[in-house]
């Protein structure tokens, strides 16, 4: 915690002529709200610098039924760049619904640590395997019946010229009241990625709240506890990602009561530091006709 700027906080309050018990809770509800707010962004931080995060993404392949040859050598059927492995590391074969990774004859990877020279990867959201070789790491992921090899580098030049996520400063009027409103069982809302490919995602609801003197609403998008949204506004392409930046609750709110939305929360997708991601795009009625300049910007500071 930041108990220091908490502290002065104190300090600043008490040494003031006799405020009433309300602005002093106030003053405190807010440092506390800042507390809160930068920790997130911390680890927002360290989740992004993490090994095999989205700045060490070295590939993205999408593979085709049958055996897959895999290496750097030019006569696999997926090329990996020179340094990340020998010529040919391996093959991996989509039948039956399942994916089996058979190394070739000398060569070792691990999971979790534990050699092996074949097994059967895990590709869901869940489960999916992360296998590494030295600097190297890969897992496969199952999009739409479809298969992808995503490769990640640790020793990246993008992780290592990365100087950081950039924020808009805290600002409390982008702690919106807001109301969640749920969609009917089943509901769906079609949601378009960078690819062009649509995908129709489960709609629980979407969230209406006042902001610059206008009335909004966003629709969220997933099945789990929380709030996902997609959204656009017009800072796009002035000083926040273009396409289109997230946010996340991680609770869904009571239907109908108000609750505190803060769009200080709001962050960029994975494609706004790798090219070898998917990302969604807002649909048109999450595409706002405001400024919100809160939460994170673009582009992220570079080395250079």
């Amino acid at each position: 915690m930041r108990l220091p700027a908490l502290a002065l906080l104190l300090a600043a309050a008490c040494a003031s002529p006799a405020p009433d018990d309300r602005d002093f809770e106030a003053a405190i509800a807010d440092a506390e709200w800042k507390t809160s707010l930068e920790a997130w962004r911390e680890r927002a931080e360290k989740s992004l610098r993490a090994d095999n995060g989205w700045l060490t993404l070295a590939g993205r392949f999408v593979m085709k039924p049958g055996a897959n040859t895999f290496g750097t050598g030019a006569a696999n059927d997926i090329v990996f760049a020179k340094g990340l492995g020998p010529e040919r590391i391996g093959t991996i074969t989509i039948a039956d619904g399942l994916v089996t990774m058979k190394l070739a004859p000398g060569v070792a990877m691990a999971k979790d640590g534990v050699p092996f020279s074949e097994r059967v990867m895990g590709t869901g959201v869940e489960k999916r395997d992360w296998v590494t070789m030295g600097r190297l790491a890969m897992h496969v992921i199952e999009r739409e019946g479809r298969y992808v090899l995503r490769l990640a580098d640790n020793e990246s030049e993008v992780r290592k010229g990365f100087q950081g996520r950039v924020w808009y400063a805290p600002d409390a009027s982008y702690r919106v009241n807001a109301k969640f409103v749920p969609y009917p069982p089943g509901k769906k809302v079609t949601i378009i990625n960078v690819l062009d490919e649509a995908s129709d995602e489960p709609a629980p609801g979407y969230v209406e709240f006042e902001l610059a003197g206008q009335t909004h609403r966003l629709d969220a998008v997933g099945d789990d506890d929380g709030l996902f949204f997609v959204l656009r506004d017009s800072t796009a392409g002035d000083t926040t990602y273009r396409p289109g930046r997230f946010l996340y609750v991680a609770k869904k709110p009571e239907p109908g009561k108000p609750f505190e939305l803060d769009l200080n929360r709001i962050y960029n997708p994975p494609c706004a530091f790798s090219e070898f991601t998917t990302c969604p795009l807002p649909p048109k009625q999450n595409i706002l006709k405001v400024r919100v300049e809160a939460g994170e910007k673009y582009p992220p500071r570079r080395a250079g």
